[in-house]
């Protein structure tokens, strides 16, 4: 009776893995490399198309910046209708009085009234400045916008080599999990048979209830096993298509990814410094944020100087009588707020420290990335080591798996013992393949640093 309990705490275990197969079988099935899936992270990221559209975003403004070396043209025009005019009243005799005939004839003769203007009043015209020394301070303007979009460039790239790495990891990880859910799934066969014998043994009287009861558990531990590395499965798929932009409709199935010769690879690849310096995205940043604050001190010093620079332009106007209607005039604009060079002061000093930090931040950026090129060639090196004596496991379980193989086929051992060198094998095959794979992220990652990727 307590047997039945058992079992039937176990069925709802298998039925339950059996309703996750069915689930999955229900999916349409797609097939999917490495290459095509990094192909695809790379086209349909959002984040990264976002970095993209930054460094256009970056061009459009050193062209806005360009635009201030060419002069400032404003147009304007304006209309004014007045009720009230002025006028200009000449007194009799104002200009004195001239003797005609024995008259003295005052001049003028009478009040004289001129209206100074017209009810209507038009004006147009346009100016033009030029500025002169303003020049070098819009220049270190356009160099430090320029650097702006070098960085954004770089941070593209850096983004294309994480997403890259980020894909590898999520796709070697399934293919881990593929070995391991063959794993359980041989060893689920082998408790399987172990109980079957154990139920044949109890009837015949060799052994007791409780031995059923240790195995039937064990049973259930390998199913759970199983259960558990489906949903990490379920998992990585479900990562690796949202990073992707793959239908998640559809059941991914990652295709077999070559190992790589540890041995040949590592003799091969330039773990110095020297290529680093030039290609590490890291320190390309670091370089270029130095940079840009040198940009900004060179801009402050600029602003010391007056604003100087050459105006000209041209007036048309119709109302004022007094003003000529066009007038074409030429000169010079100086402008010097002593206030501005007092405040440019603490700003020049706020942008040095902002070098000094960016100088820092360049030293200890050279550092890490030294740091992580060494952490990252010993773990190569000890990930090929583990590849090696990953590769003997297998070739002994191998060996004894024939064996036990042409003991069977004789009869001289059970199909207990002959699953027990199969699950083995699987379990030494799974340890190989995630040892290879795990070389191979490791070495992507020493790729990356190094800037040879």
């Amino acid at each position: 009776m307590e047997f039945k309990c058992l079992c039937s705490r176990i069925f709802p275990v298998a039925g339950l893995l059996i309703l996750c197969s069915l689930d999955s079988s229900a999916q349409e099935i797609r097939s999917i490399s490495l290459e095509n899936v990094i192909a695809l992270t790379l086209q349909n990221n959002h984040l990264l198309n976002i970095k993209m559209l930054q460094v256009e975003e970056k061009l459009a403004k050193v062209n806005e910046d360009k635009v201030k070396f060419l002069p400032v043209i404003g147009i304007g025009g304006s209309y004014q209708y007045n009720s009230n005019l002025q006028v200009l009243t000449i007194e009799q005799g104002r200009f004195g009085q001239l003797p005609y005939g024995g008259i003295m004839i005052p001049l003028p003769a009478t009040n004289e009234v001129f209206e100074l203007g017209n009810h209507n009043v038009y004006n147009a015209g346009v100016t033009i400045y030029q500025p002169v020394t303003q020049i070098g301070k819009i220049n270190a303007g356009v160099n430090y916008s320029k650097t702006e979009v070098k960085v954004a460039e770089a941070e593209v790239a850096r983004a294309r080599l994480q997403l890259t790495l980020a894909v590898e990891k999520l796709y070697f990880g399934l293919l881990i999990v593929q070995k391991q859910i063959e794993e359980a799934e041989t060893k689920i066969s082998l408790a399987r048979t172990k109980l079957s014998d154990a139920e044949i043994a109890l009837g015949a009287g060799k052994t007791i209830e409780s031995s059923i009861y240790g195995l039937s558990a064990s049973l259930a531990d390998e199913q759970q096993n199983l259960l558990k590395l489906k949903i990490q499965y379920d998992d990585y798929s479900a990562d690796l298509i949202q990073l992707s932009g793959l239908d998640p409709e559809k059941k991914i199935i990652p295709e077999p990814a070559a190992p790589g010769n540890p041995a040949e690879e590592i003799a091969l690849l330039d773990t110095s410094l020297l290529l680093a310096d030039s290609h590490n995205y890291d320190l390309k940043l670091a370089v270029l944020n130095k940079t840009k604050a040198e940009y900004s001190i060179k801009a402050s010093r600029f602003s010391y100087l007056p604003d100087f620079g050459l105006q000209g332009g041209y007036t048309y106007q119709e109302g004022i009588d007094i003003y000529p209607k066009n007038n074409a005039y030429l000169g010079a604009s100086l402008k010097w707020n002593l206030n501005e060079v007092m405040s440019n002061r603490m700003v020049q000093r706020q942008r040095m420290y902002l070098s000094k930090q960016a100088e820092e931040n360049l030293l200890n950026t050279r550092e890490q990335v030294k740091r992580d090129i060494l952490k990252a060639v010993r773990r190569l090196r000890q990930s090929g080591e583990l590849v090696s004596v990953a590769g003997k496991a297998v070739e002994y379980r191998k060996a004894d798996l024939k064996i036990q193989s042409d003991r069977r086929k004789s009869g001289l051992n059970l199909e207990s013992d002959l699953l027990t060198a199969k699950a083995a094998l699987a379990k030494a095959e799974a340890d190989l393949y995630a040892a290879q794979l795990n070389y191979r992220i490791s070495l992507s990652e020493l790729r990356i640093l190094t800037g040879s990727y």
